[in-house]
């Protein structure tokens, strides 16, 4: 096209407008505008085909079976969106592991990438991210408190190059202690697993404790650093009769899931969980958001971020679904009855 419009430009500028087979100068005219008019359409069909960099920095292991469903609903909206991998976008995925080098290396790497948009689960990603890249727009589908752990400004207004979905309140660690409460009544200690390092843990940690006290029961906290650390406190509180378990959000409670459900059903110790993978692998149940609709909605701000909106001006949204997961299993497994009304509250029983 370009080589059309030069040419046709030169014959207009004075060519030799007389040689057998050449165009009439109306024709020319007619030529040039057409061929003007169509540039923009095809200068925009040039610039649509070119391939946009989507970054994953997840922390687990790439055969984590709830990671992998959670990044599918992500690429499943994504494709409903317009966008199609190996087409017209690129995705550059880190399994990170929950360890706190790795998580910084490969989020080194993916911010040397440069790429359109990261999508970073938890806040302890985003917060590996931040001093690599201050450019790079950065979507957490979610994350425990964002403004207190300091990836964002404020809900309305995110600020900077990081906006996403909040995931968890801490209202949610009071409705643990009562649920936990509710199936075993005569429980009066809890043991609550977390991740020192998570920046909103004590507060989350606070909640508990203030909604347990008021119910009479005693709280201790368990730091889930390695397997050894949760095996010796698990086992120290088995010890103890009418005792439960609360694992809080954090990487390291993906790692050890297999070992948590197995160490709960060895000490036949009720337990709670955040997310339905622990009930679907043995758990006896779980309250938590719908960690499927969160990814769902964050591939739809990267979908706003690819096609020009700026991570400040999208709100820090709020789960909106919520969803309750009984194990009847193990709750016959561990001698307990589970009430009727919780059971009509459930979103979801396994038997």
């Amino acid at each position: 096209m370009v080589a059309a419009l030069r040419y046709a430009a030169k014959l207009l500028a004075g060519g030799d407008l007389m040689q057998p087979n050449q165009l009439k100068r109306r024709d020319l005219i007619t030529l040039l505008g057409s061929a003007a008019a169509a540039w923009p359409l095809a200068a925009h069909a040039q610039q649509a085909e070119r391939v946009r960099r989507i970054g994953v920095l997840l922390p687990a292991t790439a055969d984590e079976s709830q990671f992998q469903a959670w990044v599918g609903s992500f690429l499943q909206e994504l494709t409903l969106l317009g966008w199609s991998v190996g087409d017209n976008v690129r995705i550059d995925t880190r399994w990170a592991t929950a360890n706190a080098t790795e998580v910084r290396r490969h989020a080194a790497e993916l911010a040397a990438l440069a790429p359109d948009v990261i999508l970073a689960h938890g806040a302890s990603s985003v917060l590996a991210l931040l001093p690599m890249t201050s450019t790079v727009p950065i979507v957490f589908p979610v994350a425990l408190d964002p403004v207190g752990a300091g990836i964002v400004d404020s809900l309305a207004r995110p600020g900077g190059n990081v906006t996403g979905f909040g995931g968890f309140e801490y209202g949610l660690g009071s409705k643990w202690v009562e649920h936990l409460k509710e199936i075993a009544p005569g429980m009066v200690r809890m043991a609550v697993l977390r991740d020192p390092a998570n920046p909103g843990g004590p507060a989350l940690f606070g909640i508990i404790q203030a909604v347990a006290t008021s119910l009479k029961v005693e709280v201790t906290p368990v730091n889930m650093r390695d397997a050894d650390e949760i095996e010796r406190a698990v086992s120290a509180l088995a010890r103890s009769s009418l005792a439960g378990l609360i694992i809080t959000p954090n990487p390291f409670a993906t790692v050890h899931r297999d070992l948590i459900i197995a160490l709960a059903a060895q000490h036949s110790l009720p337990s709670v969980y955040y997310d339905r993978s622990f009930v679907a692998a043995g758990g006896l149940m779980s309250y938590g958001p719908d960690f499927l609709d969160l990814y769902r909605r964050a591939a739809s701000y990267v979908d706003r971020i690819l096609k020009g909106e700026k991570p400040r001006d999208l709100p820090v949204q709020a789960p909106v679904k919520y969803e309750t997961v009984l194990n009847l299993k193990t709750a016959k497994a561990l001698g307990l009855a589970i009430p009727e009304m919780m059971l009509v509250r459930a979103d979801e029983v396994i038997e």
